[in-house]
Formats: structure tokens, sequence, C-alpha cells
């Protein structure tokens, strides 16, 4: 007795201090050493340090100019990473919800890793175990362990049980003592996948992988073969050794993929900005994508509190305020309903103590306690403890008006999972929700935008109904009965959903098989919740998004947690999505377009015999103007565009006639232009005009529709290559020799002619909009 004594005090400030504690790297973001690697040691880097040493040997200093992009990409990534780690790290510092532990008999709240080893931690409904142990206490604790075992009920946990970090209480109180911590615990061990820094699919970031691993595979035999062709058909082998180095070069998409990690990073931090913690860098473009929104009633159209309004009695033989208040004073973590009533009945009327009591749970949707010589008594939804009659009539009544209805009964029993039998009703209890007050011009931005809002709760499906039309929810006056769905048929399920809008009286087990059979119909769906009945449906769907004031569990699970807890957060997380997900597409074509005009460019030289268009400063040039310089600012610029499927075909669709018809363009150019007379740097200023036009005009394309600051972009570009070919110094730097007016007239007929080409290709493709 001694020694249970000793541990239900918990451990003394000495113990604290010699005990190991519960250390866990944060990875809510990569380490820095993880970013330095993932922005320098690439391959594309490498490639292009070894393609510069060898300009750097056999050729001129202004052409290695195209190296400094690795320095460029190298720094840019880090910088903008870093701030998004940042960002991610101390939003994450903020989200971690503290843990309860008594220490030298006194309870205190303290960070996840400040738990030792042989801590007593206390637990309640909602909180998350961070650590393994043994339960010394419990009143009615029930452990949901389907985060590790896949199995959706509740663990009923007694004292000697063990309990597993990951896990989540969902009823009841109690604590355990604290048996295996930081890397040792079992959720570390796995990875803790809930917790865990990872990446979720992106089509995205999948689609431009696909495109730079081809490119690379296509790096080898045709630099090959240009090389081979430019050493074959030059005396001097410097001037081979620089051209076949343009070819490879512009070949390599070298910014694209810096460009969608800034695009993601900016993202983050913009949201962040908003109390938005973002805890998975591609959830940004799930974001963009989803097209069914499931909102959980409680905590999300309505503020997580709730009062109490009228305490209707059915007999009046009974003591219902009494009752009421000793019910709601059992829990030592009352829930938003218990709250309410212990504000109306702050005491508890001697001789009632509680024997026995069976918590609430979501599941169950009841809750009660044996009182001894008082009675057994129960609280829960009418509908569920009673089958019909008038009672559960009048209550209806009552939840048809947008009130939330609870049933006072008395029992003979007290079951732990089953309906008590024989409940003899009491009292009706009514409750009235706070509307959050920026919940109907939300719900009105998802209509606008073609997202199909669906209302999940638990409470009646009348309730619910009456609060939806309430915010002008299109459907919302016709509400299903959860209980009443096909429980073995998901194709039926599926349809249901997308014919209605409103369900009540939904299980945790059933939200979740909601969001799977919405999926299975080919839906993008977002969950949104606060409370533990929640974290099943928020693991599966496509994004799942937590409350701030929500259940440590929720936020655990969630993809993104909004951490001021205000609903009128969400159109912005899918404006930033939409934002981030058009613009890389947008900033996609253009590197694409840069690598195939290389790729036809090459092989055209390789398979002619001919000398390469342009130098490699040549194409510093141009990248810069068309590609390098427009992308910073496409990238980060607002956008209303919804997200289409079928990313990368899009892309191809456009990328692929557009190169060929440049590369055509530069070629006829190059060769129009030689002649006896000319010189080698005459005919590839040529040719370098015909580049910058035809890559001009698939910016001006990209950059539609033109606002003032995008055509202020595309015209500034223009005229910062007109000084370059006037300028003597740049243009000397550049090695440009304009003069000859019959060659440039004849370079830009042929740019002029490309630019109809390609224009009539993308209209002819529709993979762009206007």
């Amino acid at each position: 007795m001694d020694g249970l004594a000793s541990t239900m005090r918990g451990l003394t400030p000495a113990q604290v201090a010699r005990a190991r504690t519960n250390e866990v790297p944060r990875r809510s973001s990569r380490s820095l050493s993880a970013i330095l690697r993932a922005n320098v040691l690439t391959l594309f880097n490498l490639v292009i340090g070894v393609l510069s040493v060898l300009v750097l040997v056999f050729g001129e200093w202004q052409d290695v100019m195209f190296g400094l992009i690795i320095v460029a990409n190298a720094l840019i990534g880090i910088v903008q990473e870093l701030r998004a780690k940042r960002t991610l790290d101390r939003l994450a510092v903020i989200n971690e919800a503290p843990v309860r532990v008594r220490r030298a008999g006194r309870e205190e709240r303290i960070e996840a890793r400040d738990i030792v080893l042989g801590d007593l931690v206390l637990l309640g409904p909602g909180e998350r175990l961070l650590v393994d142990g043994e339960v010394v206490e419990s009143d009615g604790l029930e452990v949901d362990e389907s985060l590790l075992t896949g199995e959706a009920d509740p663990v009923r946990k007694r004292p000697g049980d063990g309990v597993l970090s990951g896990s989540f209480a969902v009823a009841g109180s109690g604590s355990f003592v604290a048996t295996k911590v930081g890397t040792d615990a079992y959720a570390v061990r796995l990875a803790e996948e809930a917790s865990t820094f990872h990446l979720a699919r992106s089509e995205l970031r999948d689609g431009i992988a696909g495109f730079i691993k081809y490119v690379t595979w296509l790096l080898v035999p045709v630099g090959g073969l240009l090389l081979y062709s430019q050493l074959s058909n030059s005396a001097d082998i410097g001037t081979a050794v620089t051209g076949a180095v343009a070819g490879i070069v512009t070949m390599i998409p070298e910014g694209l993929v810096l460009m969608t990690s800034i695009a993601f990073a900016v993202g983050v931090v913009r949201l962040g900005r908003r109390k938005c913690l973002v805890q998975e860098l591609p959830a940004i473009e799930g974001l963009a994508r989803v097209d069914v929104l499931c909102l959980d009633k409680t905590g999300t159209l309505t503020s997580g509190g709730m009062d109490l309004g009228q305490v209707l009695p059915l007999r009046d033989d009974q003591p219902t305020e009494a009752a009421l208040a000793a019910l709601a004073h059992l829990g030592q973590r009352p829930n938003a309903t218990a709250q309410a009533i212990r504000a109306r009945y702050p005491q508890v009327e001697d001789g009632w103590a509680a024997r026995a009591t069976v918590p609430f749970s979501s599941a169950r949707k009841w809750s009660g306690a044996d009182f001894g010589e008082r009675g057994t008594w129960v609280l829960g939804a009418p509908d569920v403890l009673l089958d019909a009659g008038e009672c559960h009539d009048r209550a209806a009544e009552l939840a048809a008006a947008g009130t939330r209805v609870l049933l006072l009964c008395r029992t003979d029993g007290l079951p732990a999972g089953a309906i008590p039998a024989r409940p003899e009703p009491v009292a009706l209890v009514t409750f009235t929700q706070r509307i959050r007050p920026d919940a109907r011009d939300t719900l009105r931005y998802f209509e606008e935008q073609g997202v199909t809002v669906k209302i999940i709760s638990g409470d009646n499906p009348d309730a619910v109904s009456a609060i939806a039309t309430g915010l002008g929810i299109p459907g919302g006056e016709h509400s299903i009965d959860a209980r009443t769905l096909p429980h073995d048929d998901p194709a039926e399920l599926g349809e249901l959903l997308d014919t209605h809008t409103v369900f009540g009286r939904v299980t945790p087990r059933q939200k979740r098989a909601f969001v799977a059979a919405l999926q299975a119909r080919g839906h993008t769906v977002a969950m949104t919740g606060d409370g533990v009945n929640d974290v099943l449906a928020l693991k599966d769907a496509d994004l799942g998004i937590a409350m701030g004031a929500g259940s440590p569990a929720t936020k655990a699970v969630a993809q993104v947690v909004l951490l001021d807890d205000r609903f009128a957060t969400l159109p912005h997380l899918v404006g930033e999505g939409r934002r981030v997900l058009a613009n890389i597409e947008r900033v996609s074509h253009l590197f694409l377009v840069k690598s195939f005009y290389a790729i036809v460019l090459s092989v055209l030289v390789g398979l002619s015999g001919t000398m390469f268009p342009f130098a490699p400063r040549h194409s510093t040039l141009t990248n810069a103007l068309t590609i390098g310089i427009p992308v910073l600012f496409l990238a980060l610029t607002p956008t209303l565009e919804r997200p289409r499927p079928g990313f990368v075909p899009r892309v191809l669709r456009f990328a692929v006639p557009a190169g060929v018809v440049c590369a055509a363009a530069v070629i006829l150019a190059f060769w129009s232009a030689h002649d006896s007379t000319s010189t080698l740097v005459e005919t590839q200023t040529s040719a370098v005009l015909a580049l910058f036009l035809t890559t001009w005009w698939v910016l001006v394309l990209i950059a539609r529709p033109l606002n003032w600051w995008r055509t202020v972009l595309v015209g500034s570009m223009a005229v910062l290559f007109a000084v370059s070919l006037t300028l003597p110094f740049v243009r000397e730097f550049f090695a440009l020799r304009p003069g000859d007016v019959a060659r440039d007239l004849t370079a830009v007929g042929i740019a002029v002619v490309a630019a109809a080409a390609i224009s009539i290709a993308v209209r002819l493709a529709g993979t762009l909009r206007t």
C-alpha cells in the first residue's frame, strides 16, 4: 500500500532530476543538415559543376555564367526552406499540447519533452499518450489504439494494463506510469506516422520528378551525340566543347524543382502568418484539389462551447436538478455539455456519490452513474435512449428548432456498452449552440468555388438540419439519420452522400466510411474536426484539418491545424493551395519548353553535323530574360484558377510542340544567316534573336491574362534584351554582333512565323487558360 500511495503522488523533484527525459527529435520539418544536402548535393548541381569546369578549361570565362545557377539555386532554396522551417517549428511548438503529470502530490502541466521515466501521467478525453506506460488508476478510462492497430473500437483500460504511445483517451479518466520514453517508446520506434514529417502524395511533385527522370536519361545519349558532332566539325576544341555544353545545359530544367520548393515554402510562410500550421508541405496542393469538404457541426460551424437552455421536467416527483448536477460533476475533465450544466448548477447535493460510472463517448452517445440509494441515472441522446413515444416526438420537435436536446433518465442498470435497460424519462434538457459569426460567409465562398459541403455530425439530424438551413447551405433542409444508412454497400452509401448534404447521428466509424465512399467516387475529400470522434476520418481524408481548440489527438493526425480556431481561415487555405498549384504549372511550361527545344536542337545539330547555334553565354541571357526573372514573379502571384486533373499530359501537350517550333526557328535562323562572309558569332546572333523572340512569345502566352503588372513584366524583358543588343559593353560581354539588316530581319520573320505556329498549337491543344 505504501508503494501504491507513493506512486499516486508521483515523482519528487530529486527523482525527476535523475530520470531519463522524453527527448525525441521534432520532425515538423527537415533538419538544417538535411536542407543543406537537399539543396547543394543534387544531380543537376553535379552536372552543371562538371560542365562549368570543362568550359573554364577549354573556353572563355564569360561562358561559365550558367554555373552561377548552382549558387543561386542553392541559396534561394536554402533561404526559403529555412524560412518555412522556422515557421513550421515555431507553430509546432504552439500546437504542442501540454501534458498533465502529478509530481510530489501536485498536478503540473509540462511540455512533452519534459516527461521523465517513472512520471505519473494523467489522462482525460482527447489527450494523446506520448510515452508508453502502465495504468495505475482508471475511472471508466477508454483508449483508442486505432492509429496503432487499425481497430476502431476503444479499449477499456484497468489498473495494471499497458498503454502505448500513439493512442489517445476517448472517454473516462485515469493515470499511468511512464515505463518507456524517448526513442524507446512504441510509437517513436514505428516513426509515429501521425506526428512525423513526411510528404503526402503529390501529383504535381510526382509529375515534375517524372520530367526530370526522363530528361536525365536523355542527357547522356543526346549530350554524347552533340559532343561528337561538335568535335568532328570544328578545328577549335574550345568552340566544340562550349557548343556542346550550351546544348547540354539548356536541356536541364535546373530551376523547376527549385521554384516548386519555393512556392510550397512561401505557401507555408503565408499560411503561418494566419496562424495555420501546415504539417506536410504537399498538403498545400491538396488544399487546391479539394472538391468535397466534410464539416463536423460542433466546433466547426458552431463554437466549442454551449449554454444550458431549458430543463423541461417530465415528472414532478424526481430530483431532476440534483441528478443533473451530480452527472455533470462526475469527471475531472468535463466536456462542453457538462460545463454548460455546471455553470447553472455549480454544487452537488449531499448523498450523490457515484458508485459506478460510464463516461460519455461519441459511440455510445450517453453517460451515466450509479448513485446508490439515489438510483441509477443516464444522460444522453433521446433518439438513442428511446425508440418512440410522446417524449421522443417532443424531443424531435425541439431539435427541429435548432437546439441540442438531451434526455435525463432513471434506469435499472448501468451497462458498459449497450443501451440502458428500461430507461424512465425524467426530463428533457436543451442547449443553445453558438454559431460562428464567420460561418455563413465561409460557406458561401465554398459554394462559389465549386466545393461541395457535407455536414456530418453526431447530433440529432433535425437539429443539424436546422442549423444548416439557417446558414443557407444548399440542401440543408433534407437530413439523413446515419443509423438508417447501408453498412455493407459502399456504392449505395456513396450515392447517398453525393445526393444529400446533412447527416446526423453519425458514429466515428461511419465518418471514416463516409470519407472512403466519397474517395471511391473520385472526390478529393477534406475533413474538419476538433474532437476525438473525428480522428479516424481526419486520418483517412485526403486533407485533414483540425481546429486549434480541438483535442491533441485530432491535431496530431491532421495535415493542417487552424491554431486560432477560425473557420474563416479555410478560404485562405483553399486560395493559397490554388495559387501554388496554378503557378507551378504555369512556370513548368516555361522550363519544359526550354528542355524540349534544347533536346530537339541537340539532335538536329548532332545529326546534321553543324555547329551549335549559340554559346553558353547566349543561353544564360535568353534563359534569364524569358524564364529565370519572370518565374520569380509568376510563381508567387495570386490566382483564382481552379485546379484541373492531368497536370503531366497538359504540360507535355504545350511544351513538346512549342519546343519543337522554337528549335526549328533557331536552326532555320542559324542556317539562313550562314554564308561565306559571316562569322560564327554573327550567325549565332541571328539564332539568339530568333530564340529570344520565340521563347519570349511563349512567356507572353504563359503570363496570360495580361493585367498591368504582367504586361510590364513581359515588356521589361523585351526592353532588357534590346538593351543587351544596343549597349556596346553588354553586347561585347554576351558576344552579340547584330548589324546585317537582312540577316536580322530574316531571323525576326522566322520568329514571327514560329510564334504564330506556337499560338495555333496552343489553341488546338487547349492547354492554357486565357
